[in-house]
Formats: C-alpha cells, sequence, structure tokens
C-alpha cells in the first residue's frame, strides 16, 4: 500500500487539535457536501492482512470514521471540531487507534453509494475546517513495487496470457476385438 501520499489517523487527529473551535465540513464530490446535521456514528480500526499476487505478505492499519446523515435534516451548521475530538476521545477511552493508521472516511446517502474514501486536502475557510475527500481505487501491489504481477515456476507473470503450449497427442485405441461383438440379442450382455 503506498502511503506516503495517505494520511495517518495521527495527523488528521492532530489537524483538528489545532481548530477545535471550527465546524467540521466534508466535500465528497465538486460542490457536494456531507449534509451540516451528519453524525459520527462510529469509529473502526481494521488491521489488514494480505497476500498479493506477487505472492507477498502485506499488512497494515486502517482507521474508519463512518459519517451518518439522519433523514431528518436537524442542523444549519455542521458539527464543531471540539464535538468531533470529544467523539475521538470516548472512541479511545475503549480503544487505542494505532496513530499510524490509514485514515478512511465512510460515507454515503440517498445520491451517492456508501463507500471509503482518503482524505485529501484540508483546508480553512472563514470558520469551517473542510476536509476534501477522495475516492479509494485498486491497485497491484507487486507492481507498484517494481516488481512483476507475479510469476509461474517457469517464469511467466501471472496475469500475462498463458503462453500456448502444445498439447499432447492422445492416442486412441479401439478396444473391441475382432471377434464377435456383444450385440443387443447375442446373449452377452
Amino acid at each position: 500500500m503506498n502511503t506516503t501520499t495517505l494520511m495517518n489517523w495521527q495527523s488528521f487527529k492532530s489537524k483538528l487539535q489545532e481548530h477545535p473551535e471550527l465546524m467540521l465540513q466534508f466535500q465528497y464530490a465538486a460542490d457536494k457536501w456531507v449534509d451540516a446535521s451528519y453524525h459520527i456514528t462510529e469509529i473502526k480500526q481494521a488491521p489488514i492482512v494480505s497476500v498479493d499476487c506477487g505472492g507477498v505478505m502485506n499488512s497494515w492499519t486502517e482507521i474508519i470514521v463512518q459519517l451518518w446523515e439522519p433523514s431528518e435534516k436537524g442542523s444549519e451548521r455542521a458539527m464543531q471540531v471540539s464535538k468531533a475530538l470529544s467523539i475521538v476521545q470516548l472512541v479511545e477511552k475503549t480503544l487505542p487507534l494505532n496513530p499510524l493508521g490509514i485514515l478512511k472516511i465512510e460515507f454515503g446517502n440517498s445520491q451517492f453509494d456508501t463507500r471509503q474514501m482518503f482524505p485529501g486536502a484540508i483546508n480553512l475557510d472563514g470558520e469551517n475546517l473542510i476536509v476534501n475527500l477522495i475516492p479509494d481505487a485498486t491497485q497491484c501491489k507487486a507492481i507498484g513495487r517494481g516488481g512483476s504481477c507475479g510469476t509461474t515456476d517457469t517464469g511467466e507473470e501471472c496475469c500475462a496470457p498463458a503462453a500456448s503450449e502444445s498439447k499432447p497427442k492422445i492416442q486412441l485405441i479401439n478396444l473391441a476385438s475382432d471377434g464377435p461383438v456383444c450385440g443387443p440379442d447375442s446373449g452377452c450382455c
């Protein structure tokens, strides 16, 4: 996983701690905002262990902050950063969060399928701290390491088209003898 461009939990939390008085806003697409009445419904810590197509084991931790928009809008203003930090504090009393865990924000509504996104830029705009969310994407870790996408015992890449091998010839043998053949009326069956 390419963690050099991703935000970890400690960096995000530190950014929030710098601006407790601001309103916390999330933008999930161009001109699309999580409604101001959102709730932080849970914070999850997910240790991931995988083996990629190159046969290499990978492990990392994700911290997932889930946002929910209630069907009835209850607020014209977004949650204050200090309120978000009080939720974080409550979570961390029970579940110590890995400071190096990769942060994802999970969100969806009736116009936007629920998905996990990465926080991109975090900007100050007047009384708002705006977290711009960017989509997650699949990747090939083997290629990202500069290697191939796995190889077979003969050195072929696993994702490459299979080499056309000559199939062994099958020799058909007639098992019927030259003698009398069993037939329906022969009495041998």
